[in-house]
This record gives structure tokens, C-alpha cells and sequence, in this order.
């Protein structure tokens, strides 16, 4: 099992060089009758089971792959801190746990988080022994069968069926831990502005109580030159610099981050005491702009047309989790492989290592929340926080283009007469603009829009004709009601902006006598290759549309629409899909 442990580092957004792996084995244990905080397991020596994290127990990987309910689980694991990390803080960190979790070091509470999809962490340094072992215990709580629970494609059957698929419950994102020193750099925000040729920058410091006359050096390169440096001073835990880039020629094309051109500026944050270095991070950022103007969709200033994949983020034998960091580069370059130039996360916060994929190789991404099926005031709470971490740990990726909250009124089933939900969907739309104002924002994926930057429809039909007359114009593609949905919430106008088809297609193609599902069915490869034209060939004529989304990917499970097999097998070839993406015709 060595080889299927994800050892690459984990957040390729924000690295520090001095870091601890903490996947691989550990101890596992079922609490059904929730009995483990009562008996105070946090202090137990042993659980008797075993599991490999980051796999969740319902995956072949985990070592375990049950797929029953076990919505309480306790994870266990001795480690050793290394020497070099004495005098510094020790951090702990978790990528994602899925849904609650509750940490324990030495039997001391740490750390307490809920959200399956987004990290946390805690500094352990004051718990941790002296000499010898120290004992990290970890409970994990999943609510499998709450309806309004944030949770993408999980579903709240013991068994997967249509267009849900298996849970993951628990640890399914890698634990490490790092060393810093006591003034350290938590966090950096990083906003790109091609219109004036800067990097505008903002640094969050910790510790700097403890220091007099901090100062942050930032040093800027491209392909291992130097481009620019600045030197601040620290006076606040929050300090600001804009950094003017004097590398551009022809107004900057050459250096613009695109999906054709994925330039990436390298970035290094060193803070200093006089000239002691206590802190060092290495990041990047692409200078890119997404933005809309007079209507039609932009990208670093010119119109850009994308062509999307719909791409739900389920791998083999890793249900949420992909097997390794290659798996993830894999998809990324199918993905362009086949023609597309972006890519729809669908119902899930993807792990940080395909985000940067995406960003090195150029892929945008619509990054979006995984939603719950059911409205409650529990489930507000619960996805306003989770979201407002989402966008906080994705914001620096250039990669990422439109931010989703909803999709097709999942958790807002009654937005069409429910003023509450209607007043949820635009508050998600206003609180991500307040968070990030550089991105497009769509309020509810798909058909019933607030307010939304772009109008969004899907759309299963597979009549050419039919396809072509829905989306000759933008008015008719915001009329239509393709899924017996409207496409607009009764009060909320459209005003001009662009529309997309943002899913479409799902014709499945079962081969050696698979069992599945789609939306429409094929017999055999020029039989698919026709209905894939049929479907293809209006969407990428229609005036009234400026992006597409193909659904989808891959086959997930009993979900048989994939351009590729579950495994990574292209149905058709590679070049076939490509001339596709092209509006052309292509022959077998």
C-alpha cells in the first residue's frame, strides 16, 4: 500500500520546505453507539482496525471499502517530532474531513471543524511531549442520511443509484504538519491586474507582537529570472503592497496567464528580524483577468468562448480522493487533450493539487460548492461558512474563473415561490462578490437565477433541430425551460448578460456488458459519435451562447455518460473529441 499514500506537498499554493507527511497507516475504529467521547477515547493507546489516509473506509484504498452506514469514526496515530523542529511552533493540518471533526494530541483537544470539504488546523506545540511518542486521535461525525447537509454527490442511500454516488465519511484529504517560527506568514491573497501591470499583494503575519522593525521581503521571478523585489516593513498583522511587473512587451500578451499560454510568476515571501530569516514561503500566480464587458464574457481583455468539461471529481478506488498527484496532472491534460479548455468541478471543492494542475498546465475552472438536496436554516449556517472557507483557500488560483454556490436549486428546492430561498440564493451571489470582486458569480447553476454575472441553462435534449432553434439568440436561450425549469426566478430580469449551455450531452456509451445510465444511450462508436454530433454541432454554432459545458468527463459508478471510462479510457479517440470541440465532423 506504500505506493497509493499521496506524498506530494499538499498545498502547492503557499510551501514551506520544512513539512511532515502524516499519511500512510493508521488506527481505525467504528463508534455506531457514539460511545467514544464518553469514554474518553481521545485517550485510548490502540483502535483495532487499520486504515490508510487519506482514504476514506468506504474505498478499495482505505483498505477496508464498506459502503454501510458508520456515520462516527475514530482515527489514531503515534508520531515522532522531528529534532530540527525544536524552539519553532508545530502546526497541524488537515486537508479535508468529511463532515465534523474533532482533533485530540496527547488527549488535549486542538482542534474542532465542520465542512467536509475544506482544511483546518491547529498549533499543537503546547501539548506535545518532550521526549518520546505523541498521540494524535482524530473523530470524525458524517450525518449520511441528512438531506440538508452540504454534500455534493453523496448519497443518503447505503447504495449509489442515478446521479449520486458513495459518501466519503472522514479523512479523505492529506494530514501534515510543519514547523514555523513564532512570527510567521499565515496567509497571502494574491490579485493580478494586467490593466496596470501589477501584482497587488496582501500578506497576513502572526506574531508580530513579539518582534520590533519586521520586515517582509518579496521577490518576484519568471522562469528563474528575477523580475521585481520589494522590501516593508511590518508595522501590522495585515500589510499591503501593489508590486509593478516591468517584464511585459506587446502590453503584456506574452506574460498573460490563458489556457493556451499558462505563464506563471513564482513568488517568494521571506520575513526577516534584521537579517535572521524566520520565515520563508514560496508561491505563484498567473496574471490573468476574467471580467464581462458590454455582455459578452472576456479573458485578459479579449473575448474568449469556453468550452468546458462537467467533471465530477470521483477517481478509482479513491471515491472523492484521487490515487496519486499523477491521476490529477492525467485529467487535466485529457481534458485539454480532447479539446476543452476548461473544466466544471461539479458538486465538490476539489483538492489544492488538481487546482494547481490546472494552473500550471492551463485549465479554467468554475469552482463550486457541493451543495445539500434540502432546505433547512441548519443547512444556512452550514454552507455559508463552508463556502466563505472555499473561496478564502482557492482565491489565488488563476486557474479558477466563475464561482458556483448553487446548482440546479439544490437546497433551495422551492426558490420559485420561497421568498427565504430566494433570498439565500442572492445573498450566496452578494456574499461571494464581497469576498472576490475580480470573478464572475452564478447565483443558482443551471435554471432558476437570482441575479447571476452569467445566465446558465441545462439542457438533456438530443434533437439537433431542437438545439439549434433554443439558442439562436440570448433572449430565447434565458425563455426556453429546456428542463421544465425556468430559467429565471419571477421578479429577477434579464439584462444583456451572457448565457451558457453549462450542461448538456450525457449520452451514454456501456461497453463490455457494463450495467449504467444517461440521459440518451448509444449502441456503438459511429452510433455515439453521431449523437455527440448532433448535440455538439448546434451548441457550438448557436448565436446566443458563449460557452458550453459537456457532460461529462468520465463514467462515475453507475453513471455511464462519460467521454471516458471511469478508468481513464477514451471511448472514442482522443483526436475525435478534439475535431469536435472544433465544430467540425469527424469520421471513424
Amino acid at each position: 500500500m506504500m505506493d497509493a499514500i499521496r506524498n506530494e506537498y499538499p498545498r502547492p499554493q503557499f510551501e514551506r520546505s520544512s513539512w511532515l507527511n502524516l499519511n500512510g497507516e493508521w488506527e481505525f475504529e467504528y463508534d455506531d453507539s457514539n460511545a467514544g467521547c464518553d469514554n474518553k477515547w481521545f485517550e485510548r493507546k490502540q483502535f483495532d482496525r487499520k486504515i490508510q489516509v487519506p482514504f476514506c473506509y468506504q474505498s478499495e484504498l482505505s483498505g477496508i471499502n464498506e459502503k454501510s452506514f458508520h456515520d462516527i469514526v475514530w482515527y489514531r496515530k503515534s508520531i515522532e517530532v522531528p529534532t530540527e523542529y525544536a524552539g519553532k511552533r508545530i502546526i497541524l493540518h488537515f486537508g479535508a474531513v468529511d463532515y465534523e471533526a474533532k482533533v485530540w494530541v496527547n488527549g488535549h483537544l486542538v482542534a474542532s471543524h465542520e465542512g467536509g470539504h475544506t482544511p483546518f488546523h491547529a498549533d499543537i506545540t503546547a501539548v506535545l511531549n518532550a521526549i518520546g511518542p505523541n498521540s494524535i486521535v482524530v473523530r470524525a461525525q458524517d450525518y449520511s442520511k441528512d438531506v440538508t447537509l452540504p454534500r455534493g454527490k453523496q448519497y443518503w442511500k447505503e447504495q449509489s443509484e442515478q446521479v449520486f454516488y458513495t459518501r466519503t465519511t472522514g479523512i479523505w484529504q492529506t494530514v501534515w504538519m510543519e514547523a514555523v517560527n513564532p512570527a510567521h506568514v499565515s496567509r497571502v491573497r494574491l490579485t493580478p491586474d494586467i490593466d496596470h501591470n501589477k501584482i497587488h499583494i496582501r500578506s497576513f503575519i502572526k506574531g508580530t507582537e513579539l518582534y520590533n522593525g519586521l520586515r517582509l521581503s518579496i521577490k518576484i521571478s519568471f522562469e528563474g529570472e528575477l523580475i521585481a523585489e520589494d522590501v516593508i516593513r511590518v508595522m501590522e498583522q495585515e500589510e499591503e503592497v501593489s508590486i509593478k511587473l516591468h517584464d511585459f512587451n506587446d502590453h503584456g500578451l506574452g506574460r498573460w496567464w490563458s489556457p493556451e499560454k499558462p505563464n506563471l510568476y513564482d513568488v517568494e515571501f521571506m520575513l526577516l528580524d534584521g537579517e535572521r530569516e524566520l520565515d520563508h514561503v514560496k508561491s505563484y500566480f498567473g496574471m490573468r483577468k476574467i471580467s464581462i464587458e458590454d455582455g459578452v464574457i472576456c479573458l485578459n481583455n479579449r473575448p474568449y468562448y469556453m468550452k468546458l468539461i462537467l467533471d465530477q471529481g470521483y477517481f478509482p478506488g479513491g471515491v472523492l480522493t484521487a490515487p496519486s498527484d499523477e491521476m490529477l496532472r492525467t485529467d487535466v491534460e485529457l481534458t485539454k487533450q480532447m479539446g476543452f479548455n476548461g473544466a466544471r468541478k461539479h458538486q465538490k471543492i476539489e483538492d489544492p493539487r488538481y487546482l494547481y494542475w490546472c494552473d500550471k498546465l492551463g485549465l479554467l475552472v468554475w469552482g463550486e460548492m457541493a451543495n445539500a438536496y434540502q432546505y433547512s436554516e441548519q443547512y444556512v449556517t452550514r454552507i455559508m461558512n463552508e463556502w466563505q472557507e472555499a473561496v478564502h483557500r482557492d482565491y489565488n488560483h488563476p486557474c479558477i474563473v466563475v464561482w458556483v454556490p448553487l446548482n440546479e436549486s439544490w437546497g433551495t428546492p422551492n426558490i420559485l415561490i420561497d421568498k427565504r430561498q430566494q433570498h439565500h440564493a442572492s445573498t450566496l451571489y452578494y456574499l461571494t462578490k464581497s469576498l472576490d470582486d475580480t470573478r464572475p458569480v452564478i447565483s443558482n447553476d443551471g435554471w432558476e437565477h437570482v441575479k447571476s454575472d452569467i445566465y446558465t441553462v441545462h439542457d438533456y435534449e438530443s434533437q439537433e433541430e431542437i438545439l439549434a432553434s433554443r439558442y439562436a439568440t440570448p433572449e430565447m436561450s434565458v425563455k426556453c425551460d429546456p428542463q421544465g425549469r425556468k430559467i429565471l426566478v419571477p421578479g429577477f430580469t434579464y439584462n444583456g448578460e451572457p448565457v451558457q449551455l453549462s450542461e448538456f450531452g450525457g449520452i451514454s456509451y456501456i461497453k463490455d456488458n457494463e450495467v449504467g445510465w444517461g440521459y440518451s444511450s448509444a449502441r456503438d462508436d459511429q452510433d455515439f459519435l453521431n449523437r455527440l454530433v448532433a448535440v455538439m454541432r448546434p451548441i457550438i454554432a448557436a448565436g446566443g451562447l458563449q460557452g458550453y459545458c459537456y457532460t461529462q468527463l468520465t463514467d462515475v459508478e453507475q453513471e455511464k455518460n462519460g467521454l471516458l471510462s471511469f478508468e481513464r479510457e477514451p471511448k472514442l479517440p482522443i483526436e475525435t473529441y478534439r475535431e469536435l470541440n472544433k465544430g467540425m465532423i469527424p469520421v471513424l
